[in-house]
């Protein structure tokens, strides 16, 4: 189970750090594609399995599920960890979540998520004016 929030650097040639405590069970291959929010996803193979599995069982003859598919699975790629606990995330990626040097590895129980530190904190700002509102319509989930 990934939990927690670690800031790391990411080098001029898109290299990140992983947290030590998310490499063993990501692995040293494991997948990371677009996340929702203008972050990054990343998941271990094993988990990679099961998310694939249900979206790609969305029904092709709707357009929002064809969409879905396209933004999710296009950008996913299988990174290596390297000796120094490092992955190399691709342009496209970084584009994407609109990462600079500092960046937040957060992480969400099956996945973690990669943020631009900025965007990151401008987020949880936001979340945190809203989350005793968002927590009364969750109230049935009796967490």
């Amino acid at each position: 189970m990934f939990i927690g929030q670690y800031n790391n650097k990411m080098d001029a040639k898109g290299r990140l750090s992983i947290p030590i405590k998310f490499r063993d069970e990501l692995g040293e291959k494991f997948i990371i594609t677009r996340g929702l929010d203008s972050c990054l996803f990343g998941y271990s193979l094993q988990e990679w399995q099961k998310v694939e599995s249900k979206i790609k069982s969305l029904p092709i003859t709707k357009k929002n599920a064809r969409t879905f598919q396209r933004f999710f699975f296009s950008g996913a790629t299988e990174v290596e960890i390297d000796k120094q606990g490092r992955i190399n995330i691709p342009n496209a990626l970084i584009e994407h979540a609109f990462l600079n040097k500092e960046c937040v590895v957060n992480g969400l129980s099956n996945r973690i998520e990669i943020w631009d530190k900025a965007h990151w904190e401008d987020l949880l700002l936001e979340s945190e004016a809203s989350v005793e509102e968002i927590a009364e319509e969750l109230e049935d989930f009796d967490f």
